[in-house]
């Protein structure tokens, strides 16, 4: 009897072990097959920006193709600042990129006009109709317009997506974009080319102005990223993945600070040599005021000349002076103020109430 329940004991123990083997091995496969699955949605996110992006195109002649002629061209510039895979041996090939192009429909082939490069914001986004408005006001006062859809950018595909180089070589492309206007369009003053941009757009635009201050008259900067270390230390753990990710640096900023750094506008506010306007928002949600005031700040040490408002609880947070509001687009017409001193428009606007008009046809 004590032999025949020592043989059951086994048996169970025996079938025991496959059953929780088997049930492991399950596990794992279907682990396999949901991470699989994870990837292939991701993946899909891409193929659905790409949609979006398109249809976003047409919407563009709809809403502006009034007051402009619209283009969109593809251009090169420098490669990848490390390559994906170390044996790839292409990885020295330029990284091609589109730019749009609005030229008012009133110039004058004849002239000349100024040329302002406008790149947009976000980490990973893309030049959509949000600034149709804008648009509208630079197409009235007869600027020509041009902005990069830089490495990085939503809508072209998951490759363009993780070509993203932050505060790097996504500076060569929207200089590109200035470049190419200047080459290829007799109609533009080399002698007269601003940039401005918001968010991260209003870092490219520092970043640009303190770069490359011989190619730009002056820049505005709207609430811009100015200071890797200090946005890094305010914002939240997914923020920094966009980082640390093995097709962007690779590596976080305790790890390898000097790199951070190196994509921060304040390390090079020893460079401003242009005119130069900052705006901020002290309930700015994205772009926090502490860290713009930073920018400020390293400016004035180093006895550089320029102009910036710390704008009071702006309605609109980070967004309140691209808003449709009479508040925001009264701001906006400062702006166009500062930079008309310098660009010389052939239509300035004359006050707050014919720059509404331009934008939204009626007052």
């Amino acid at each position: 009897m004590r032999s025949i329940t020592l043989k059951l004991l086994v048996i169970s123990v025996i079938l025991s072990i496959f059953t929780t083997s088997s049930i492991a091995q399950t596990d794992t496969i279907l682990q396999k097959e949901i991470e699989s699955l994870k990837q292939e949605l991701k993946d899909y996110e891409h193929r659905f920006d790409i949609l979006e992006k398109n249809i976003d195109d047409i919407t563009w002649f709809q809403r502006v193709g009034d007051v402009a002629h619209i283009d969109k061209v593809r251009l090169s510039s420098t490669a990848r600042w490390k390559p994906k895979d170390p044996e790839d041996k292409f990885a020295d090939n330029k990284l091609q990129f589109y730019s749009y192009v609005f030229i008012p429909k009133t110039v004058d082939i004849n002239k000349k006009y100024p040329l302002i490069v406008l790149p947009h914001s976000g980490i990973h986004s893309n030049f959509s109709t949000y600034h149709t408005h804008i648009i509208r006001e630079l197409m009235a006062q007869e600027y020509i317009v041009v902005s990069a859809e830089y490495r990085g950018s939503t809508g072209y595909g998951k490759k363009t997506y993780e070509n993203i180089d932050y505060g790097g070589r996504e500076n060569d492309d929207v200089l590109e974009s200035r470049n190419y206007m200047i080459e290829n369009y007799g109609i533009v003053d080399e002698n007269r080319v601003g940039v401005m941009g918001w968010s991260h757009g209003g870092m490219i635009a520092l970043m640009q102005i303190l770069q490359h201050s011989d190619m730009y008259q002056c820049a505005f900067a709207g609430v811009p990223v100015s200071d890797l270390e200090n946005r890094l230390a305010s914002h939240k753990k997914d923020y920094s993945d966009y980082f640390t990710v093995p097709y962007h640096i690779g590596e976080s900023i305790k790890e390898n600070p000097e790199e951070y750094k190196r994509r921060s506008p304040t390390s090079y506010a020893k460079n401003l040599q242009k005119p130069l306007m900052i705006y901020t928002n002290t309930n700015d949600n994205d772009v926090y005021v502490e860290e713009v005031k930073l920018m400020i700040e390293t400016l004035k040490k180093h006895n550089k000349d320029f102009k910036y408002k710390i704008f009071q609880n702006e309605s609109g947070g980070h967004g309140f002076d691209r808003i449709d509001s009479k508040e925001a687009t009264d701001i906006r017409f400062t702006i166009y103020e500062f930079m008309g001193q310098y660009l010389k428009p052939a239509k300035p606007f004359k006050n707050e109430r014919e720059m509404r008009k331009a934008a939204y046809r009626f007052n």
